[in-house]
């Protein structure tokens, strides 16, 4: 998404924002605005408390009324005429009856829980639904595929970097199952449903039933080409549950198959038939639609990096003064390599960590789905493949950006009076934007046409990352790690105006941490003496 600096009037107030923070499927997105959700759940336990306090005191008060009733109907009913023989006992009863037992109705009609009800009423629009669990389940599916991590290791918690261990639950792992199977993502859903069956074989307790796993998990076995797993665990599903619908159908279907395989195959038997612990490579991880898939996991995991010893003596680092900037001369900025060719430069100390705050600040509120641009119809729209949220702010907003901006413009020698607005990006669960140009491959026929095509790209990072979060660049290799306080910058764009292809980059998933970013796209036009043309296609 673009966005020039241009003025707008757009502005978006805080109840606006909480309303536009609510629509489906936009929570996980983002893990800036999921800390309000913290909040939020404890205020709901504060509320849950006073509930349970209240029906405590309630129900005090009707016992004490029961204790005092019982002592005296034990006194009245032994002798109900000398009982009321003494007209102080006959007032009271009449009063009583009248009146004490009206106020006793009252008091157990009471409802303690109006409030809490109120309350979880108020926040319930602003809730997660069920868009936003199904995103995040495929999250932590899309950070098993990428960091190769088995569905044990996040059952038990074990991720680098983590300081708040958390476990998930047999239902849980049912739960991430489920969501798969329902997608006919058969391959996760036996990873997940192979875990939910190994904890319940360890004894732990859980809602789901065992017969209820294997009938999922035999049925993706299955899916995945696997007969005789799928006959082994059909197997065991009969004889845990003789009663089951479709086990006893699966089974001789199951069997029928794996015996014309076996027949075709030429063998008499199956292998033996003991159970085969099914682990991440097990099966084949299905193909999808991004060609170089696998060279980009292997970059976010670190595997791949082409930075050879010969490739790291020609990296240098430097002060950067601006080309004698007034602003530079007596703090030039400290300037380091990332990459020879490409040239991609990190600049040190780019934002103070008050700067930072301040930007978080201003662009929280105004957090969207980011989005791309379709290539077929040049619409903007929300994608699986770049999973954040994003908000743009304008240079005059706060005396920050304005000083952040010029700052820009100083050490990269770029005007940013063509720019686009400083966009901020906070990532969520599993947040990541897969291999992508950051300059338009159709820029006479998009809204780049007035200011030129994106010619470089100035990237902050305003936090660090625990685990995750690489920008990557799969054609040559490099691997570049979220530094808070930095900033990288290279160009999109040859001398010539055409696109720089190796500069096809990803944002690697967010495996454990909070990652924010802000982006600074500079345009051709305004920079004719800045950065001259070439005259060649690639100088």
């Amino acid at each position: 998404m673009m966005k020039t600096t241009k003025k707008h009037s757009s502005f978006i107030s805080l109840g606006l924002f909480l309303l536009i923070s609510a629509s489906r499927a936009e929570i996980f997105t983002s893990i800036g605005q999921m800390t309000d959700l913290i909040y939020t759940e404890k205020e709901l336990v504060q509320s849950l408390k006073e509930y349970i306090q209240a029906e405590e005191s309630k129900l005090a008060a009707v016992k004490s009324w029961t204790s005092k009733l019982d002592r005296l109907t034990r006194m009245s009913t032994s002798d109900p005429e000398g009982y009321l023989a003494h007209p102080v006992n006959a007032y009271k009863l009449v009063k009583r009856l009248n009146t004490e037992w009206s106020e006793l109705e009252s008091l157990v009609l009471q409802n303690p829980s109006d409030g809490f009800i109120a309350n979880i009423s108020v926040h319930r629009q602003y809730f997660p639904d069920e868009e936003d669990e199904k995103g995040a389940a495929k999250a932590l599916m899309r950070l098993q595929d990428t960091y190769k991590l088995d569905s044990e290791s996040f059952s038990k918690g074990k991720l680098p970097g983590v300081r708040y261990n958390s476990q998930l639950t047999v239902d849980d792992c049912f739960d991430m199952g489920k969501t798969a199977y329902n997608d006919a993502d058969y391959y996760h859903s036996v990873l997940w449903m192979q875990q939910a069956l190994r904890q319940l074989d360890a004894g732990e307790e859980a809602s789901v039933s065992k017969g209820d796993v294997l009938d999922y998990l035999s049925y993706s076995v299955y899916q995945m080409g696997d007969l005789q797993r799928a006959v082994e665990l059909t197997r065991r599903l009969v004889v845990i549950d003789p009663s089951h619908q479709r086990a006893g159908g699966n089974l001789q279907y199951f069997e029928k198959l794996l015996q014309k395989e076996l027949r075709a195959s030429e063998r008499a038997e199956p292998n033996p038939a003991e159970e085969r612990p099914i682990r991440l490579g097990t099966y084949d991880r299905p193909l999808d639609y991004l060609p170089e898939r696998e060279t980009y996991e292997a970059l976010c995991r670190g595997e791949g990096i082409k930075l050879t010893p010969a490739r790291r003596s020609r990296l240098s680092c430097r002060y950067n003064d601006g080309n004698r900037n007034p602003r530079l001369l007596l703090a030039p900025m400290k300037e380091e390599d990332e990459w020879d060719n490409p040239h991609i430069v990190r600049f040190l100390d780019a934002l103070s960590d008050a700067e930072i705050e301040k930007i978080k600040e201003l662009a929280k509120p105004k957090l969207a789905r980011a989005t791309v641009r379709d290539p077929n119809t040049g619409v903007l729209t929300v994608a699986q493949y770049r999973i954040s949220k994003s908000a743009w702010l304008e240079g005059d907003e706060d005396p920050v950006i304005t000083r952040v901006n010029q700052r820009i413009e100083d050490i990269t020698g770029l005007s940013v009076a063509t720019a686009e607005l400083l966009q901020v990006a906070n990532y969520g669960v599993g947040g990541q934007y897969e291999p992508h140009f950051d300059f338009s491959r159709r820029p006479f026929d998009s809204v780049f046409r007035t200011d030129g095509n994106r010619l470089a790209t100035y990237l902050n990072y305003m936090t660090d990352v625990e685990a995750g979060g690489a920008t990557v660049f799969p054609d040559f290799g490099a691997a570049i790690l979220p530094r808070k306080g930095t900033a990288v910058f290279w160009y999109n764009l040859f001398r010539s105006g055409e696109g720089d292809y190796r500069t096809r980059h990803a944002a690697c998933p967010v495996l454990v941490g909070s990652k924010w970013v802000s982006n600074k796209w500079f345009h051709e036009r305004g920079q004719e003496f800045r950065r001259p043309c070439g005259l060649t296609e690639v100088d």
